[in-house]
């Protein structure tokens, strides 16, 4: 009709960029929903120790991300196997060090021949020496008929190492006082080695006790 303009509803009217709409008025819009993004998720490390650190590593420090891009160095203390010496050396992270060609075997320790104490092979009946200098303090926890670990390097005896536990006779003690041993009390005693220990109060002469020879301390009764 004359005079009627054509009237367009608002109410189809993209409201924003995310409706899409048909050439049909009266036709609802299409909504275009789009896939969130996924971030890609990797294992965390959650924690590392110093000797992991290295140029290159992403550390998180002081509450804040960082990457080392120094050359990190490991202290360590050395003993030579053969002079005994003791020596400081700083080694940088990540470099090659050659491993030292070192096996061990378990020989039996058979008697001392004046400054020497003879290591056998009970398969062979091959000898090995070692002088005092080179047993050193462990000859107080050493005892005729005990397996021991020796090492060797280039075809060499290079050191030894004694079992963990032994299990040596009493031959010297105190005799305890009564009610010392309600308090935890302790004296000091005399093995078959010569070596002095300290041990509970009711330990007596001839029992047999344990002790561990990395801290030359009492264990418990055989």
């Amino acid at each position: 009709m004359a005079g009627i303009s054509a009237f367009k509803c608002p109410c189809f009217r993209p409201p924003s960029s995310s409706l899409s709409y048909t050439s049909n008025p009266f036709l609802l819009p299409h909504l275009r929903v789009s896939s969130p993004r996924h971030r890609p998720t990797f294992p965390k490390i959650y924690a590392i120790t110093s000797n992991d650190i290295k140029v290159g590593l992403n550390i998180e420090v002081d509450g804040n991300p960082w990457k080392v891009i120094g050359a990190a160095f490991v202290r360590t203390t050395l003993r030579n196997y053969v002079t005994g010496n003791q020596v400081e050396k700083t080694f940088r992270a990540g470099s090659k060090i050659e491993e030292a060609d070192i096996f061990k075997e378990t020989k039996q320790y058979t008697y001392k021949d004046g400054s020497q104490y003879v290591f056998m092979d009970l398969s062979t009946y091959e000898e090995f020496r070692l002088n005092e200098a080179d047993v050193g303090d462990k000859s107080k926890w050493l005892k005729e008929g005990m397996d021991c670990s020796l090492l060797f390097w280039k075809g060499k005896v290079i050191d030894f190492e004694l079992p963990i536990t032994v299990k040596l006779k009493v031959v010297e003690a105190d005799p305890g006082v009564k009610g010392d041993t309600a308090q935890g009390g302790s004296k000091p005693v005399t093995v078959d080695t010569g070596a002095v220990v300290s041990v509970p109060l009711f330990i007596g002469v001839g029992e047999e006790i344990l002790i561990d020879t990395r801290t030359g301390q009492y264990m418990s009764r055989a």
